[in-house]
C-alpha cells in the first residue's frame, strides 16, 4: 500500500475486522505500512471522528460514524424498506436466518437479514461483509445467472475459498465451482452443505428481472442438525417465490433501479463484444 487513500482504507477495512480494537504497531505490521504513517493516519481519521483511542496509548477503534453512514444509504436507497417485509416472511416460513445481499461491481455484500430461529442454535453472522463467491450459497446463486466465462473470471480475480478458512466442504478447484454452478442453474437455487461454514448449510436464489442480470441474492442458511438437504429441498419453491416477489417490487428502490440498468447496459455491451467485460478463464 502506497497511496494516502488505499492506506487509510486498509486501516479502516482492518480495523472493521477487529471489534476488539488493534495496537498502532499490529496495524502497521499486517498492512506493512511504516509505523509513522500509520500514526499520522490514525490521527487524521481520530482527527475526522472515525477512529477513537480506548486510553492514551492503547489500541484504535472504529467509531459509529462509518456504520451510521451505511445506514443512511440503505435507508435512502429503500433496500431494506421493501426487502424486510419478505425477508421477514421468509425466516417466518424458514425458521432459519434470511439475508440479502446486493450485487454491486464485482461484490456481492450481505445488507439485510432476518433471523427466524427463535430457540436452540442459531447462525447470525455480522453485515457488510462480502461473499466468498466460490464456496457461498449466495455466491453460487450469482454465478448461476452469469455466463460461465464470467462467472469463471469472476471466482478467478476473488480466490478459492479453501477449506480450512471457510467449510470442510469448500470446493477446491474452479472445475468443481462450476460444478456446483451448473447444479444451482437446473435447480433453480443454489445448495451448500457446510461450504462456507463448518456445520452450516445453505441455499440461496436470484433476485433478478426476466432478461436481466441479478440484482440480489436471497438465501436461507442453518445448523446442518436442522437444516438438511431434505428442508432445503422442500423450501425452494418458497425461496423461489420470495425472489421473484422481490424482483418485481425493487422498482421502489433507487438502487434497485439504478443497478438494474446498468447491468442491463454492461450486459448489452459484452453481447456486442463478445468479451462479458471480464478476462476469460477457463477450468483446466
Amino acid at each position: 500500500m502506497n497511496g494516502v487513500l488505499e492506506r487509510t482504507l486498509g486501516i479502516l477495512e482492518l480495523l472493521a475486522q477487529h471489534g476488539e480494537g488493534m495496537e498502532m504497531a499490529a496495524i502497521a505490521d499486517q498492512l506493512d505500512i511504516p509505523r509513522s504513517a500509520v500514526h499520522r493516519l490514525l490521527a487524521d481519521l481520530t482527527r475526522c471522528g472515525y477512529v477513537r483511542q480506548t486510553r492514551d496509548h492503547g489500541d484504535y477503534l472504529l467509531t459509529t460514524k462509518l456504520v451510521s453512514m451505511g445506514l443512511s444509504f440503505l435507508s435512502k436507497s429503500g433496500i431494506v424498506d421493501i426487502a424486510q417485509p419478505l425477508l421477514d416472511r421468509l425466516a417466518e416460513i424458514s425458521g432459519e436466518l434470511v439475508r440479502l445481499s446486493v450485487v454491486d461491481g464485482n461484490r456481492l455484500t450481505w445488507v439485510a437479514r432476518a433471523q427466524g430461529a427463535r430457540q436452540g442454535l442459531r447462525y447470525d453472522p455480522d453485515m457488510g461483509s462480502d461473499a466468498q463467491l466460490s464456496c457461498s450459497s449466495s455466491g453460487h446463486a450469482w454465478l448461476s445467472a452469469l455466463s460461465d466465462d464470467d462467472a469463471l473470471a469472476l471466482v478467478a480475480q476473488q480466490g478459492l475459498g479453501q477449506p480450512q478458512e471457510f467449510g470442510p466442504n469448500a470446493p477446491t478447484s474452479l472445475q468443481a465451482v462450476m460444478d456446483a454452478v451448473r447444479e444451482t442453474r437446473e435447480r433453480g437455487f443454489s445448495l451448500t452443505e457446510e461450504t462456507y461454514t463448518a456445520g452450516l448449510n445453505a441455499m440461496a436464489a436470484p433476485v433478478q428481472l426476466a432478461g436481466q442480470p441479478p440484482m440480489g441474492i436471497i438465501s436461507i442458511a442453518g445448523p446442518t442438525v436442522r437444516f438438511t438437504r431434505e428442508r432445503m429441498l422442500a423450501l425452494g419453491p418458497d425461496l423461489l417465490s420470495l425472489a421473484a416477489q422481490l424482483a418485481a417490487a425493487s422498482s421502489a428502490s433507487p438502487f434497485f433501479t439504478k443497478s438494474a440498468a446498468r447491468l442491463a447496459n454492461t450486459t448489452s455491451s459484452a453481447s456486442l463484444n463478445g468479451s462479458g467485460g471480464l478476462k476469460r478463464i477457463y477450468a483446466a
